[in-house]
């Protein structure tokens, strides 16, 4: 018989090996201080150390850094009062091997007196698979309690079971109707966000809740489920969007008696997704108007430019040989081609503003006789020969308050496309009237008017009606009068019949002094 106290664990006899060498789980026997005195081979396999390595260390050289002082700690109480117990059980324990990476163990801990030292001897096994199929299982489970129908037999076997389950469904509520459907269950956070408790429901009937528009359809579908058919819908009722799945329900005999209605209020989730797309759409759109301008801007650029470049030379020529009066006739030239540039440049500048929420109306005080001359006189040097602004004013005083440089804008780009798109000699007339609320005006021409096919369209942007496109233009001008409209409160209406008449109406809220 072996003498236990003959066993020297510091020189590890070769029986002592053979024993613990031999055993499928790690071994590794500490000193009262946590030194590591004895290891086995398994141990040495699993943390990827040599004996060697080991011999010395503290034991929380072989757990993650973040537990080590926690670990010391528990430590020392356990080897104060040693007792025989596992680590790991029922938790996730963390094991460090020497590369860096972990591993999930189980370790069983006793203790052992040899010549009046105590030491604690630790069984160390790996339960990596068992933990990641724990965590498989718990996820299998998670899945599992999201697909309802997949447990409509249990909840039918107990009423408590799916009540309880039912009655915390978030957002949305689980139902149960009979051939009538006429509820015989209800539970779900959604019941009693709008006040609505299960009792009030039983023996009520689904399709009366509904609103006259949808109860057809939605029965015919709840119908349809009676027949083995599984549904999925969505449904609006009271401002809230609902996504609907519907599955029969089997009796012992096999019979669909009942079926399982489950409501998921989605509404967050729609709006969400509407704001998404609504700034896909606004990015697409102004990625698209970019290349527009630049497609636009090369093309109108390039006519003008070479007009400017052309006359210059011609300018100098004829200064040169005292010939003025043909010089004078390109400076007009030049000024015409650079007023060209400079009103697709302002177009765009305005659009961007308004596309990106960066224009603000400044109201003020101003009067309105003195701003419609003003208009008329700066917009009549762009007039075509022969042609003249007629202006016509009705209203008492003449005092508004609005923004005096939105509305400047407005009857610019309205006037300008007005002089752009009549023949010489015929005039354009400006009517407006002062009221007590509002202010409109009205400018008529008797150009080319509009197509009727392009009348839908003409506040795009970009948009040219059929008959202008060889007259210059960017398309932006009259979006940019809708926009400036918009932010004022105002309106536009036009009628237009080609080549005969053209009116375009706004009204204007003002604050009337």
């Amino acid at each position: 018989m072996i003498n236990q106290n003959s066993i020297d664990i510091e020189n590890n006899n070769r029986f002592f090996k053979l024993v613990f060498q031999s055993i499928e789980e790690g071994l590794i026997i500490t000193n009262s201080v946590g030194e590591i005195v004895f290891l086995n081979f398994r141990t040495q396999e699993l943390f990827g150390y040599t004996e060697h390595e080991l011999i010395g260390q503290k034991v929380e050289l072989l757990i993650p850094k973040k537990h080590h002082k926690s670990h010391v700690g528990q430590r020392e109480t356990y080897t104060s009062n040693p007792t025989r117990k596992t680590m790991g059980s029922g938790r996730e324990l963390e094991a460090l091997r020497k590369n860096g990476t972990q591993f999930y163990a189980e370790i069983s801990l006793n203790h052992i007196v040899v010549d009046d030292s105590k030491y604690i001897v630790a069984l160390i096994t790996d339960i990596t698979k068992r933990v990641q199929a724990e965590h498989q299982i718990k996820q299998l489970n998670s899945e599992l309690e999201e697909k309802v129908y997949e447990r409509t037999r249990e909840l039918e076997e107990s009423q408590v079971l799916y009540t309880a389950v039912a009655r915390n469904f978030p957002n949305g509520t689980i139902n149960v109707f009979d051939k009538n459907l006429n509820y015989i269950f209800a539970e779900g956070k959604e019941l009693y966000k709008h006040g609505i408790t299960s009792q009030k429901l039983i023996g009520t009937n689904y399709i009366d809740r509904l609103s006259k528009e949808v109860r057809t359809t939605i029965e015919v579908a709840l119908k349809a489920v009676f027949k083995g058919e599984v549904r999925d819908f969505e449904l609006e009722h009271e401002d809230q969007y609902y996504n609907i799945n519907v599955v029969p329900l089997f009796n012992d005999k096999q019979e669909i008696d009942k079926i399982l209605l489950v409501e998921k209020n989605i509404t967050a989730q729609k709006v969400i997704n509407q704001k998404l797309q609504d700034s896909l759409e606004k990015e697409k759109e102004i990625n698209e108007m970019k290349s527009r301008f630049v497609s636009m801007a090369s093309h109108e650029f390039r006519t003008p430019l070479s007009t400017i470049l052309s006359s210059n030379t011609l300018i100098e020529k004829y200064i040169e040989k005292g010939e003025h009066d043909k010089a004078f006739k390109h400076t007009k030239r030049v000024k015409s081609s650079v007023k060209g540039l400079t009103d697709i440049l302002n177009d765009f500048l305005s659009t961007d503003k308004l596309e990106n929420n960066k224009f603000v109306i400044k109201n003020e005080l101003f009067d309105y006789h003195l701003f419609v001359n003003e208009v008329q006189e700066e917009l009549q040097t762009i007039c075509k020969d022969n042609q003249q602004i007629l202006t016509e004013i009705n209203g008492e005083s003449g005092l508004i308050s609005s923004d005096r440089n939105v509305i400047k804008n407005i009857l610019y780009n309205l006037i300008s496309n007005s002089i752009k798109y009549s023949k010489e000699g015929q005039n354009i007339h400006y009517k407006s009237s002062i009221h007590d609320d509002y202010l409109e005006f009205q400018i008529i021409d008797q150009g080319i008017g509009i197509p009727e096919a392009d009348q839908p369209s003409l506040f795009n942007r970009f948009y040219r009606a059929e008959n202008a496109l060889n007259i210059k233009g960017t398309g932006l001008g009259l979006s940019i009068v809708k926009r400036y409209l918009d932010l004022l409160n105002g309106s536009i209406i036009f009628e237009s019949k080609e080549n005969v008449k053209t009116v375009f109406t706004c009204k204007i809220p003002i604050d009337y002094e």
